[in-house]
Formats: C-alpha cells, structure tokens, sequence
C-alpha cells in the first residue's frame, strides 16, 4: 500500500502502516546525524528545551551537501541509523514519531518503536539528487558549527520513502527476505 502523510503525524496516522508500504511524506522534517543526537541528549539532560517540537516529530538522518545555485538542498541521501541506536528510544518516548534513514536498528530502537506507536522509514540511499529533489525549503535551526550535520529544518513535499519498522512490530528487514526466499520455493514446487 502506499500512504500520504503530513507531519506532525498523530499515532493514528501511523497505525495503518506496514513493513513495506511506501510513504509519500509532506510537512517539516528536521535532520540530525549523530553529533547533532549528542547534543540534544545533552539539552535533555540539562533540563533545556529542545530546538524543535518532537511531538509528531520527523526526523531524517542526513548531512546534505552544499546546494549549488538555485538549489534548495545538496544531495541529501540517508546515513546509517544505527548510529542513532543509542539516543531514538528516548527521543521516541518524548514524542518523535518518524525516523529516516537508512539499515537495520536494535531491539531497543525496535521496542520503543512499538511501544510508542511510531515508524523507522527507509529513503533510498544512493539516490541523495532524487531525496533532495522533494525538498522545497531549508533553514538551519541550529548548531551551524557541526556544517552539514547541524540541524535543518525542512519542507517537504511527497518524500518518496518506505515502512521498514511499523508500529506492530513488522520489520521489512525480517519480512522481506522471508517472503522473497518463500516465493521461490513457490515456484520450484
């Protein structure tokens, strides 16, 4: 199935969704990478605010490249989300309902999916020009000083991504190789 979803998503808005389906988000995406993550842990622990409303939140794991003229946004292709594993759980309690990236994550990260009703959606990495290209305005929020990797604040329009942890647990990760190894079974038999 394919879905269109605005942020901020409610968790009804995710409850349909399952490993495999494909999302065509629109709204605010906020980016952070793995420096950006330590930072926000470290507001939290200090009692700070945060420098954006995680309540229905989306958050992209990217370090976009410097636009050229009349560009929005560089290449804007996935990192790795496991390099997030340690602070999602927590940013996924608080509020965040949508992680964008790319690869498998741990159980943490899984149970805390479930447990919060959210989703982890894959964006197709190697194709940052075709990501950015959903990408209609940019603005830095904070911590310039990490370059690519400080947070932005984006508007995006039909985000073409895909459901790889729904929030009943279903992992397309797990899933997908399973049905794929059973379909040629299917066709030996």
């Amino acid at each position: 199935m394919q879905y269109k979803l605005t942020t901020p998503v409610t968790r009804e808005d995710l409850a349909p969704l399952r490993a495999g389906d494909t999302v065509l988000l629109s709204g605010v995406v906020y980016t952070a990478r793995d420096a950006a993550h330590k930072r926000l842990m470290e507001r939290l622990d200090a009692g700070e605010p945060l420098p954006f409303p995680l309540e229905g939140s989306a958050i992209y794991y990217v370090g976009p490249t410097p636009e050229k003229p009349r560009q929005v946004i560089g290449s804007a292709g996935p990192t790795t989300s496991g390099r997030m594993d340690a602070y999602s759980p927590r940013l996924l309690d608080l509020g965040q309902s949508i992680m964008i990236g790319k690869g498998k994550r741990n159980k943490a990260v899984k149970d805390a999916v479930v447990r919060n009703g959210a989703v982890y959606l894959a964006a197709l990495g190697g194709a940052g020009a075709l990501m950015a290209g959903s990408v209609k305005e940019l603005e830095v929020i904070c911590w310039e000083d990490l370059g690519c990797e400080a947070v932005r604040r984006l508007e995006v329009k039909d985000f073409p991504l895909t459901v790889i942890l729904d929030s009943q647990g279903g992992d397309l990760y797990e899933s997908g190789p399973a049905a794929y190894l059973a379909s040629l079974e299917t066709k030996e038999g």
